[in-house]
């Protein structure tokens, strides 16, 4: 049955709030240290949560360090905040602090008990997309491998604008797969069949980006000794991406303004405006707005590239994805090099968790593809990654070690037997049907 933890301080509102749900086990907390047992022991889908929690009942601090230790717990338990009237900015907070939803005091029974079935439903869903993802490898748009709703809700929006033809400004860090995306987007779009172009605009000198952005004529300049398309004439009917889009300099901006505008371009040394129709997408680590404001971009332009803006999270604000893509980039460089690398130890899962991944999924790959190198066992542990041995972490409870385990031994059986079921069971000392079972329960496959 669903579970439901109810955090309040009023015993009153608790009980009434305990009579208006049925087809919920219903649990109930008055206090941070409460509401953190039951959260242990059973590990509710959903709470609802007052802020004004003993010892300060008369403010938030309480209830808003009982969100963060709840989600630092459980990161996918949902949590509905409750809001007095006139507290919208605690509210606000919450939601950006990670709370689910917040409701208003004094409470409307009926809207509360929407907002929580809602909450158990989309529980529900993301649940069973992480199970497909991890069947599946989690490959998405453009090739993206993700179980975390994060980057779902990235991939989500990217497919929805594909079809439309608009501008699209994908902004993250270094690293986080902003070309990837472009080529999905490019690829879900009624421009498929046309090409996909891509330049790195900071990788080119100020002097010759304007030439491979335009093309230029036969002559324009010295070295000039053929008529040469642009990037964007090349893109014709298909995407352009613009990669670090930051960098063009500003006489440069004014002329891809021009094109926007009016989708024509003029090569260097040409008088023929050129029609080419041409999408465009752009990235970039850096502030636009910031640039915008400073006058090193074009407010102009900005608005132009960025019809749709698109926030790709880094690689630590995707849980769980460290880890997965880790096994993905170990398989595909042990297949390539010929490795007898096959599996990653239970310490390399934790210190892949820990570490911060400053350089995202770039820096993931480097060190994997080190390490299928220079491992010695089959088995990849902290130190062929280079990364320091995790402290470990207090467990949400006994149920979730005693599952990390039996996941890991059963993983690393079937990886050394390579998925042979008898001798996978025989290595841990179960029956053939006892390891279905557990294969079944974990939803693992061999």
């Amino acid at each position: 049955m669903k579970k439901l933890l109810i955090v309040e301080d009023d015993l009153g509102l608790q009980r009434q709030l305990r009579w208006a749900y049925e087809g919920y086990q219903v649990l109930s907390a008055t206090d941070r240290a409460g509401a953190i047992d039951a959260l242990r022991a059973e590990e509710p889908e959903v709470v609802t949560l007052d802020l004004g929690l003993p010892p300060d009942p008369d403010g938030t601090s309480e209830g808003f360090a009982t969100l963060a230790e709840i989600l630092r717990l459980k990161p996918d338990t949902k949590v509905i905040v409750a809001s007095g009237h006139g507290a919208r900015d605690s509210a606000l907070r919450a939601i950006a602090e990670g709370a689910w939803d917040f409701y208003q005091k004094p409470i409307d029974i009926d809207a509360l008990g929407h907002i929580v079935a809602r909450a158990f439903h989309v529980q529900a869903l993301e649940a069973e997309n992480r199970r497909l993802a991890a069947a599946t490898g989690g490959a998405g748009l453009g090739g993206i491998i993700t179980a975390a709703p994060e980057m779902h809700k990235v991939t989500r929006t990217i497919e929805r604008v594909a079809g439309a033809d608009v501008s699209v400004m994908l902004l993250g860090a270094s690293g986080t797969g902003k070309e990837l995306l472009a080529r999905g987007l490019h690829a879900a779009s009624p421009r498929a069949k046309g090409a996909f172009v891509a330049i790195n605009c900071a990788a080119i000198p100020e002097t010759l980006l304007e030439s491979e952005l335009f093309g230029h004529e036969k002559g324009a300049f010295t070295g000039a000794v053929k008529t040469t398309e642009g990037k964007i004439e090349q893109a014709q009917g298909g995407t352009l991406f613009l990669d670090e889009v930051g960098d063009i300099p500003l006489p440069l901006q004014v002329k891809l303004l021009r094109f926007l505008q009016e989708r024509v371009i003029e090569r260097i040394g040409g008088r023929r405006a050129i029609a080419v129709d041409t999408r465009i997408v752009c990235a970039t680590h850096q502030n636009l707005e910031a640039m915008v404001a400073d006058g090193r971009f074009r407010e102009d332009l900005y608005y132009r590239l960025a019809e749709i803006v698109v926030r790709i999270p880094s690689l630590a604000e995707r849980p769980g994805d460290a880890v997965l893509l880790a096994r993905h980039f170990m398989a595909k460089h042990a297949k390539a090099m010929h490795s007898p690398v096959t599996g990653l130890s239970a310490e390399a899962c934790a210190a892949i968790e820990a570490w911060g991944w400053p350089g995202n999924v770039r820096e993931l790959e480097n060190r994997l593809k080190r390490a299928v190198i220079m491992a010695e066992g089959k088995s990849l542990n902290p130190a062929d990654l280079d990364l320091p041995e995790p402290e470990a972490p207090l467990p949400l409870n006994l149920k979730a070690v005693r599952e990390a385990a039996d996941r890991a031994a059963i993983t690393q059986a079937l990886a050394r037997t390579q998925g042979n079921i008898s001798t996978t069971a025989k290595l841990l000392g179960i029956s053939r049907p006892t390891l279905y079972d557990l294969l079944k329960s974990y939803d693992l496959h061999a």
